[in-house]
């Protein structure tokens, strides 16, 4: 390869790294408020919200940074080593799959909030979210461990290991067959689902109690406003924002592996399967930066603790200047007296 396409190269992983940080910047600042408590969330809800923002940000650090930049444009660095190859599409597929099935858990508990009363008291708490959380990372770490067997070392050169490509003997036999259709049907197949019906239950089970409290609030004759239907309203809003962001941006990846995964691209990158799988991956990713944005836009105080977030370094500095003029004041004056 040419200096003027290395050159090249690492100006565009240069790019993309800047850009990738600032998604990943605001997925550390939605941990860091919603963290905070103050958002006027439940606590249950603010646990399955700052696990699904470490998840994102998971996903943008060890998919987009060190695999889609670093291991790109640096090809003979530590990443290259098939121990460390291996590692990594292991973490990939840990990340990515937690990140999906977190925010079919999050989907599932505010339908057992709207729709299931009676287990709303049991089910709805930061205890059994916690347990949740702490279950999906798990069964996804437990389910990948069949992928270090997958995959093999492209060369050995001294005795080194560099680089990973599919085993093909383990993809035609029926363990690696079934792991495959596990892997295809848990993401994105299932979550789609599951998430859709949810989320079609829970808006027929609101239409009907929001039809029968408004026919009981206009029988009493009152017009005033019902705080409970607010509070309800901004809940709903936040989760089909989230739940209707995800199926929009996982369809495209949905439709085109379906489509295309037991095709080969033979190098052309102009084929109109390869634009519609890489523009898939791009929508996914995007999936896992997107819910800072939902925040900021459906809930008013995370709005308000994002401002105070951003004002938080010129308020301590305007702190320290007072200070200084204060200082420098009484100072003076002593120096007055003493004269």
């Amino acid at each position: 390869m040419s200096k003027c396409m290395v050159k090249l190269h690492c100006q565009i992983g240069l790019r993309q790294l800047l850009s990738d940080q600032r998604y990943s910047k605001a997925n550390l600042v939605a941990i860091v408020i919603l963290s905070r408590g103050n958002c006027g969330l439940s606590k249950c809800i603010t646990v399955y919200m700052v696990s699904m923002a470490i998840a994102d940000l998971l996903v943008m650090i060890i998919h987009v940074i060190v695999r889609q930049i670093f291991s790109f444009h640096f090809p003979y660095s530590l990443l290259s080593y098939t121990a460390v190859c291996k590692f990594i599409g292991h973490m990939e597929n840990i990340t990515l799959h937690t990140s999906v099935w977190l925010t079919v858990s999050f989907t599932f508990d505010r339908f057992i909030a709207i729709c299931c009363g009676k287990f709303k008291t049991k089910y709805c708490t930061v205890r059994t979210g916690a347990m949740v959380i702490i279950a999906v990372t798990v069964f996804f770490c437990l389910e990948n461990i069949p992928f270090y067997f997958a995959y093999e070392p492209v060369r050995i050169i001294n005795n080194v290991s560099w680089g990973c490509r599919s085993r093909v003997d383990f993809f035609i036999s029926t363990a690696g067959i079934a792991f495959s259709c596990l892997q295809s049907i848990l993401v994105p197949w299932l979550p789609l689902a599951l998430i859709l019906l949810l989320n079609c239950l829970t808006a027929r089970r609101i239409l009907a109690t929001s039809g029968v409290r408004r026919r009981l609030r206009s029988h009493k004759g009152g017009n005033q406003s019902d705080p409970e239907m607010e509070n309800r309203r901004k809940s709903i809003i936040l989760l089909f924002t989230i739940s209707g962001s995800f199926i929009l941006l996982w369809l495209t990846v949905a439709v085109s592996y379906l489509l295309t995964r037991s095709k080969r691209y033979n190098g052309d990158y102009s084929a109109p399967r390869y634009i519609a799988t890489e523009s898939g991956h791009a929508l996914m990713y995007l999936s896992s930066c997107i819910n800072t944005c939902i925040y900021a836009v459906t809930q008013t105080k995370f709005r308000k603790e994002l401002m105070e977030l951003l004002k938080s370094p010129w308020t301590f500095i305007m702190t320290l200047v007072k200070k200084n003029v204060k200082y420098n004041q009484r100072f003076e004056t002593r120096i007055r007296n003493m004269s």
